[in-house]
Parts: structure tokens; C-alpha cells; sequence
């Protein structure tokens, strides 16, 4: 079975979560404290965040999609509501996958505590807005 996908969610989803990144790590938020603990120094030259935000941006499309047929497949085997099926999917796939790697890579990176929190309370954040845009908007 290959699930349903609904791209244009994705794409939303994928946006979206530039948006919460771009709110997230402005100075006034939690920028300043960001640099600081992860001991960055920007080089003041834009062109720099090119390279990065493309990034971002390809991994965020890829995060949608999978958390998007993931849904699917959750729905599809458990019935119910679609948008809870994606709520839960993706706290349950944030929490076995991305806040475990997190705390464990930055455990053995002797990353600051905060900055985990940080950065996993971001991802929560990123994930949780990706599965309200995909949940209200099924294939």
C-alpha cells in the first residue's frame, strides 16, 4: 500500500516550518541565547545562510512528506479522526526519533543542557505545527 499524500500540505508544512525557525532563533526570541550556547559567530555576510537554509529547507520537505505518510498509515490502521492520527504520529516520531537523537548526540557533544532543551523544544514546535497543517488537510 502506498499512502495518500497530500503535497500541497507538504509544501505548507515545509514553509511552515521556516517560519517557526525564522521566529524561533530571531535574536528577540531565543537567538541570542542560541549563539551563545551552540558558540556561534555570525560572519555578518548573508550569503553565508544560502547554503544552510537550503538545507532547512529540503530536510523540512522531507520531515512533511514522511510525517504526512506516516499519518496516513496510522489512520488507515487505526481509524478515527484524521488530525489526531497526525497530532500523535508526529509527537510520537519527535519523541523516538528526533528529541532521542538530540539528547543523546548532544550528550556525547558535551552540548550545553539548554541548548538541548532548546533546540528539541524547537523541533516540537516544527513538528507539532507540520502535523495541525497536514491533519486538517488530508489527500
Amino acid at each position: 500500500m502506498v499512502p495518500e499524500i497530500n503535497y500541497w500540505a507538504v509544501l505548507l508544512a515545509t514553509l511552515s516550518s521556516m517560519v517557526v525557525g525564522s521566529i524561533w532563533y530571531t535574536p528577540k526570541v531565543f537567538g541570542n541565547y542560541w549563539m551563545e550556547a551552540a558558540n556561534v559567530t555570525p560572519s555578518g555576510n548573508s550569503r553565508d545562510a544560502i547554503r544552510p537554509i537550503l538545507l532547512t529547507l529540503i530536510v523540512s520537505f522531507v520531515t512533511a512528506w514522511v510525517l504526512a505518510g506516516a499519518t496516513y498509515l496510522s489512520w488507515d490502521f487505526y481509524g478515527g479522526s484524521f488530525f489526531v492520527n497526525a497530532l500523535l504520529t508526529g509527537i510520537i516520531l519527535w519523541a523516538g526519533f528526533t528529541a532521542a537523537r538530540f539528547i543523546t548526540h548532544d550528550a556525547f557533544d558535551g552540548r550545553p543542557t539548554g541548548l538541548t532543551v532548546l533546540n528539541v523544544a524547537h523541533e516540537f514546535v516544527t513538528i507539532v505545527i507540520m502535523a495541525i497543517i497536514i491533519g486538517v488537510w488530508p489527500a
